[in-house]
């Protein structure tokens, strides 16, 4: 089964990390109000990147791995760029 790691990008600009078997369904739920508690808030929200990953464990290690960095890191990812975060 394919999971999927993302980041959608809040109204304010802000960025929102997560992990879902589904992306299409769950960006329409983010933008429903139905999604995740911080989003809600920051409504609507658009997908600015994902990858795909083989498990929900490694999609949930990835997602963490992401929500460490800080805003230049996430840029960079949503910009196609390297990240280093050593």
């Amino acid at each position: 089964m394919v999971f999927f790691v993302y980041l959608v990008e809040c109204r304010d600009g802000s960025f929102y990390c997560g992990h879902t078997k589904d992306i299409d369904e769950r960006i329409k739920t983010h933008n429903s109000g139905r999604g995740g508690r911080y989003t809600r808030s920051h409504l609507p929200v658009k997908l600015v990147y994902f990858e795909k990953k083989k498990s929900r464990k490694s999609a949930m290690r990835r997602e963490l791995e992401i929500k460490s960095f800080g805003r230049s890191a996430k840029e960079l990812l949503v910009n196609g760029s390297e990240v280093n975060t050593k």
